[in-house]
């Protein structure tokens, strides 16, 4: 699933062809993606100007929202969703739900699995969509730092890593990112959430900006569906320490990478460096 990392080259790689250019056209192909998609969407992007593309957790915003008649397209890539740019004479595939047109090239939105979202928000609120109204903390914000992520768990008696992974809490640290980041602040992915120290928290807040930040450098991470708006790949899985290599020496001690579930989701972690 495309997480923050993903989400973001997605955004920049956009940004330089599509801010600025009006729309000439847009086409959808389905009536719904994971929500219904908004009814005459087409019709009402027709003329308007992307003025910028934000994101917010793991959607995509392009704002339109200072022109009359405007808003925001608000877009998720869901499981299996990418965007691409091609150029208008390129055919569309089964699984190409829409289309962005500027003229000689086109956005255009693929998800095999459907689980990704498009729908139209007007106005320029757009913090207030129920979509987005329910997110937490950016971890790449001014405001998430480790005395933060303290004051948030005091009252969590879970273990840590799958709340990592709460986007209510903290928005898109995926499964790969939560694992990653755990084992570089030494952290082992089962202890509770509230029974982690002051420090220790500052150094995994450290951890996961970092991590995050080294993802976006190298393209994100791309193990299934996830390609770039230009058709390339990322590179970050090549570099994990300890994702999806359970049975493999660990890169600091050399004992195996284990492995186990939580949440529904393999996490690998080190025994040994993680306590």
């Amino acid at each position: 699933m495309p997480e923050l990392p993903e989400v973001e080259v997605s955004r920049q790689g956009l940004l330089p062809f599509i801010v600025g250019q009006q729309v000439a056209a847009a086409v959808v192909r389905t009536p719904r993606l994971r929500h219904a998609i908004t009814p005459g969407l087409a019709e009402r992007l027709i003329g308007l100007r992307v003025e910028t593309i934000d994101r917010r957790g793991k959607y995509l915003l392009f704002d339109c929202a200072s022109q009359q008649g405007g808003g925001w397209l608000v877009l998720h890539l869901g499981m299996s969703g990418s965007l691409r740019l091609v150029t208008a004479e390129t055919p569309a595939g089964k699984h190409d739900h829409f289309d962005l047109s500027f003229g000689a090239s086109v956005l255009r939105l693929r998800d095999p699995r459907r689980f990704g979202a498009l729908v139209w928000h007007e106005g320029s609120d757009i913090e207030r969509h129920p979509l987005l109204a329910v997110l937490g903390i950016e971890p790449l914000s001014a405001s998430f730092d480790g005395d933060w992520l303290y004051a948030a768990t005091r009252e969590r008696r879970g273990p840590i890593k799958p709340l990592l992974m709460d986007s209510r809490l903290v928005v898109g640290i995926g499964n790969i990112y939560a694992a990653e980041s755990l084992f570089r602040a030494g952290v082992s992915p089962r202890r509770a959430a509230n029974r982690i120290s002051l420090q220790r928290y500052r150094v995994l807040a450290e951890a996961i900006r970092s991590t995050l930040r080294k993802a976006i450098a190298a393209g994100g991470s791309s193990v299934r569906d996830y390609v770039h708006s230009d058709g390339g790949a990322g590179c970050f899985q090549l570099s994990c320490a300890v994702y999806g290599r359970a049975g493999e020496p660990c890169p600091t001690c050399g004992q195996a990478v284990r492995t186990l579930r939580q949440s529904g989701r393999s996490t690998f972690y080190c025994a040994h460096c993680q306590r």
